[in-house]
C-alpha cells in the first residue's frame, strides 16, 4: 500500500505501512527523529511493534521534520499520517496544516462553553447543528438535546456556570443518549483501562471516539483542567481517593503488540488442534561430552555449541526418518501437507514476550551451519530485532523450558505446525548405568504434537529416535 501522501508541494506525508501480512495497526515505541531535524531518504525515523516483532520504519525521502503526528506509545492505524517533512525547507510557505488539529474545532462548541460574546441561542444551536452534522439523530430526541445545552449554557449566564461544563461532556460523549460511537478495538481497550465510553469525548471524525481520546479520558490529571478549571474544582475528591486505592491494589497492561499475538495465537491452537503430548527421561550424559568436545573443535571455532544444538540435530535427524511428522492441517480444504523442508521454529523469551523465528530449510544445514543460525536467531530475538518474516512458515518447533529450571511441561504447539519438542532442565541424578546405580546427566522431553495428522505411534517413534540419539550421540553419523 502507498505509505505516503504529497499535501503540496513542500509538505510530504509518511503513514502507518502495513509492515506484515495483514496487519491493521502498529504501536509507535521510538523516535528517533524530533521537529527541526533533517532526514535523508531511507533513514530510520522511528521504531514499532507490530503483533509479531519491533521493526524500524525508514523514511523514503530527504527534507526536515515538520510535525510528529503521534506520541511515543500510541497505537497507530495502518493508512493513518504519522510523520509530515517539509522536503523544500526554506521556500517560505506557510506551513501546511496539521491534519489531527484539523478536527479540533468540531469539538470547541461542544466542549466549552464560554460566555465571552455569545448568548445561549447561538451557542446552544450551535451544539446541536453540530451533533446533528456528526450523528444523525430521530427528531423527538433532537428538541431536547438542544433545550439542555442552551439552559446549560443560560445557567452559566445567570452565575450558576459550575454547572454547564458537566452538562455539556455528556452529550460530547453520547450525543443521542445511546451508544457511544467507538470501533471494537477501541472498546476493548476502553473496558481493559475502565473507562466508560459515555464519559469520553469524541475527537474522530462523524463523533467517532479514537484510541487517544480513551488514553487522554484514562490519565489522572490531563482531562479534567483541559475540558473545563471550574468542574475540577468542583468536583468531589472521593473519586480521586477510588482511583488511587485500585491502582495500589492491582495494575493494568492493555493486551496488545506481542503480547496479543501471542494470547489470540495460543487460545486459537489449543481449541483448534486435538494436542497429544508424550514424555520420556534420557540420559544425555554422552551428550554433554559431546559439547565439551565440539567446543575445541576447530571446525565449530566462532560459533556457540551447547546442548541444544545437539537436540535441534537429533530433531532434525527424527524428521528425516519420520517424514510424515513435518506436516500441517489445511482445514479449508480438508487435506495433510506434507512438507518437504525444516524450518525449525526456537522458541525464544524476550522482554516484548515469546517469539518463535524459525531457521528456513534447517534441514540442509551441517552442523556448524546449524550453530552459527541458532547464535544469529537468539542475538536478534534479544535485541528485539526478529523481522515478521522470520517468525513466519515454521514447521517444528522446540522451546527450552530447561533454562529456567523447569523439568519438563506439555507445550502447545505453534500455529499451523504439526508438532513442537519441549526440553527440560539438564540435571545430575542417581541412574542405572551398567548394571550400578550411577549419577549421570538426565532430562525429560515431551512431545506435543496434533493427533488429526500425527498418530501415536509415530508421535512416539519421533520422540524415542530423539531419545535414542541424545543417549547416544553416535547415532548422529548413522542416521543423519
Amino acid at each position: 500500500m502507498t505509505t505516503m501522501t504529497e499535501t503540496s508541494a513542500r509538505f510530504r506525508e509518511f503513514k502507518m505501512p502495513d509492515v506484515g501480512e495483514g496487519l491493521t495497526e502498529a504501536e509507535i515505541l521510538k523516535w528517533f527523529v524530533q521537529p527541526g531535524d533533517t532526514v535523508t531518504d531511507g533513514q530510520v525515523v522511528c521504531e514499532v511493534e507490530t503483533a509479531k516483532a519491533a521493526v524500524e520504519l525508514p523514511i523514503p525521502f530527504d527534507g526536515v521534520v515538520h510535525e510528529l503526528r503521534f506520541p511515543e506509545g500510541t497505537t497507530v492505524d495502518v493508512g493513518q499520517v504519522i510523520i509530515a517533512i517539509d522536503v523544500a525547507p526554506g521556500s517560505g510557505d506557510a506551513p501546511a496544516p496539521a491534519a489531527a488539529p484539523a478536527q479540533e474545532p468540531v469539538e470547541t462548541p461542544a466542549a466549552e462553553a464560554e460566555p465571552k460574546g455569545r448568548t445561549p441561542v447561538l451557542v446552544g444551536y450551535g451544539v446541536a447543528e453540530t451533533s446533528t452534522k456528526r450523528r444523525p439523530r430521530k427528531g423527538a430526541s433532537a428538541a431536547p438535546e438542544a433545550a439542555a445545552v442552551a439552559a446549560a449554557v443560560q445557567a452559566e449566564l445567570n452565575g450558576h456556570g459550575a454547572q454547564a461544563p458537566a452538562a455539556v461532556p455528556a452529550q460530547a460523549g453520547a450525543p443521542d443518549g445511546g451508544r457511544p460511537l467507538a470501533k471494537p478495538p477501541v472498546r476493548k481497550l476502553a473496558k481493559d483501562l475502565g473507562i466508560d465510553l459515555a464519559t469520553v469525548v469524541p475527537t474522530g471524525k462523524d463523533g467517532i471516539i479514537t484510541r487517544e481520546d480513551v488514553h487522554a479520558a484514562a490519565a489522572p490529571a490531563a482531562p479534567a483542567p483541559a475540558t473545563a478549571p471550574a468542574p475540577a474544582q468542583a468536583a468531589p475528591e472521593a473519586p480521586a481517593a477510588v482511583v488511587a486505592s485500585d491502582s495500589a491494589r492491582e495494575t493494568r497492561i492493555p493486551v496488545k503488540g506481542v503480547r496479543k499475538a501471542i494470547a489470540q495465537a495460543m487460545v486459537g491452537s489449543a481449541f483448534t488442534a486435538p494436542h497429544v503430548t508424550e514424555f520420556v527421561t534420557v540420559d544425555v550424559t554422552r551428550t554433554m561430552k559431546l559439547v565439551a568436545e565440539l567446543k575445541e573443535d576447530k571446525d565449530m571455532a566462532g560459533v556457540r555449541v551447547n546442548p541444544l544444538l545437539i537436540i535441534a540435530k537429533a530433531l532434525l535427524v527424527a524428521i528425516k526418518r519420520n517424514p510424515e511428522v513435518n506436516a500441517a492441517w489445511d482445514e479449508a480444504n480438508q487435506e495433510i501437507v506434507q512438507k518437504h523442508y525444516v524450518n525449525l521454529g526456537i522458541a525464544a523469551a524476550t522482554p516484548r514476550g515469546l517469539i518463535v523465528p524459525n531457521i528456513k530449510d534447517a534441514h540442509d544445514k551441517t552442523l556448524p551451519q546449524l550453530a552459527a543460525a541458532l547464535g544469529e536467531l537468539v542475538t536478534t530475538a534479544r535485541d528485539g530485532k526478529t523481522s515478521p518474516a522470520a517468525m513466519a512458515g515454521g514447521t517444528v518447533t522446540i522451546t527450552n523450558v530447561g533454562v529456567f529450571g523447569v523439568d519438563t511441561g506439555t507445550p502447545i504447539l505453534n500455529p499451523g505446525e504439526s508438532a513442537i519438542l519441549a526440553v527440560g532442565a539438564i540435571k545430575l541424578q542417581p541412574w542405572v548405568h551398567k548394571g550400578k546405580v550411577k549419577p549421570r546427566q538426565v532430562t525429560t522431553l515431551a512431545l506435543s504434537f496434533d493427533h488429526r495428522l500425527v498418530d501415536g505411534e509415530l508421535g512416539s517413534k519421533v520422540l524415542a529416535d530423539v531419545a535414542a540419539i541424545l543417549e547416544q550421540p553416535k547415532r548422529l553419523i548413522t542416521w543423519a
